[in-house]
């Protein structure tokens, strides 16, 4: 078992270097040294492949990415994490630590400087659940080069993102999901397991990321404007060409929302 999934190391090695846990960032560490042990097992890493890891916090999950990784590199905000991380992977000659905010770095230009030896990069994380949307669309919209997503998340969340047509959860972050990656949760993490407690269960859950997206479109955009509007209206019926003028939103999957879109976009053009 590693120490850094001991709840008494933890609170040693905050209170060593004047840390405190930062409800801001949505900080949560596992106590679990088996879960962070699976997170790793799930992201199926090769020894040829990269990791880019978001959040590290104090390491429990970057000590196991480092011994399956050719690379571990690692994106941290909170400054005062930064001196636990370096102390504790000084000797790792594979690990890089970038202190920056990941909504705010060029991704594919992180990605080609950091991991062009690597075979394959990943992204493995466990997301604080404020920024769990944004980060995760960031990479799937910029096309960045990298094969999975494995992530551990808020449940709610992880089920709305594999949700299924005709199903409470399926809704606009499905369709924008699925239309990038193939959805998988690898299984439940109880929040008892992390210090401090936060009030839900997570999910991990791994994404698949296509070569190119499920459906080639007239316009992207015209595509998630309307997925958009219309899970903002999901109780109305669509008017429109498919093959059921009476479908709501939560019965079509990402095809049929791809043709809907298709038909607007040509509608705007003939009225231009």
């Amino acid at each position: 078992m590693s120490q850094l999934t001991s709840i008494k190391y933890i609170k040693q090695i905050m209170e060593m270097h004047g840390v405190n846990f930062s409800k801001s960032l949505g900080q949560n560490f596992l106590t679990d040294d088996n879960i962070v042990t699976k997170i790793a097992d799930g992201a199926d890493i090769g020894p040829e492949d990269g990791v880019l890891e978001i959040g590290p916090g104090i390491g429990s999950l970057t000590e196991k990415l480092l011994n399956r990784a050719k690379k571990v590199v690692s994106v941290e905000i909170d400054k005062a994490l930064w001196p636990i991380l370096e102390e504790h992977f000084s000797t790792a000659p594979h690990f890089e630590l970038v202190k920056e905010d990941v909504l705010k770095l060029d991704l594919n230009a992180l990605i080609a400087e950091k991991f062009a030896d690597c075979q394959r990069v990943k992204v493995v994380a466990n997301l604080p659940y404020y920024i769990t949307t944004p980060i995760i669309m960031n990479f799937l919209e910029a096309g960045v080069a990298v094969s999975d997503i494995v992530v551990m998340i808020q449940r709610e969340v992880a089920d709305r993102i594999n949700a299924v047509p005709r199903t409470k959860a399926y809704g606009s972050l499905s369709v924008s999901a699925q239309f990038y990656a193939a959805p998988q949760i690898l299984f439940i993490v109880p929040k008892g397991v992390f210090v401090p407690q936060p009030k839900v269960d997570s999910a991990v859950i791994k994404l698949t990321v296509l070569e190119r997206p499920r459906i080639a479109l007239e316009s992207n955009a015209v595509f998630f404007k309307t997925v958009k509007a219309a899970f903002a209206q999901r109780r109305k019926t669509l008017l429109n060409t498919l093959s059921s003028p009476t479908n709501r939103a939560e019965q079509l999957n990402v095809e049929d929302f791809g043709r809907l879109a298709d038909e607007i976009y040509r509608f705007q053009k003939t009225t231009e």
